[in-house]
């Protein structure tokens, strides 16, 4: 059984949402939330708020067991960008981007 949860243009950029995703991936979701809880970066509490969402469905939706879903699959992609412009001198302007991303988070039981 797998159960997916999915965020879609979450405002912080997909380089950093990675490094959260392959520091969970395959682990129980007991230890994937305690890393989640005591890591200092902003991804850290997108990504837990997410996975707690997909164990609830998992939980509601199928009646699984909480106890013996894993973080199968988690899936960080890049979203649309958003594209500012900052005066700079001599009346000229810098292009500022914005990346956004798409994160799936997909639970289940080792079977």
């Amino acid at each position: 059984m797998n159960v997916a949860a999915t965020l879609r243009y979450s405002s912080i950029s997909p380089q950093k949402m990675r490094l959260m995703g392959d520091a969970i991936r395959g682990k129980s979701v007991d230890e994937a939330i305690k890393i989640l809880i005591f890591s200092p970066q902003k991804s850290s509490n997108i990504v837990k708020k997410l996975l707690d969402s997909a164990i609830a469905n998992a939980e509601h939706n199928h009646g699984a067991d909480i106890d013996e879903l894993r973080v199968l699959t988690i899936e960080v992609n890049e979203a649309p960008r958003f594209k500012r412009f900052r005066a700079r001198a001599k009346g000229r302007g810098e292009r500022i981007i914005k990346r956004n991303s798409h994160i799936t988070i997909r639970v289940g039981d080792e079977k």
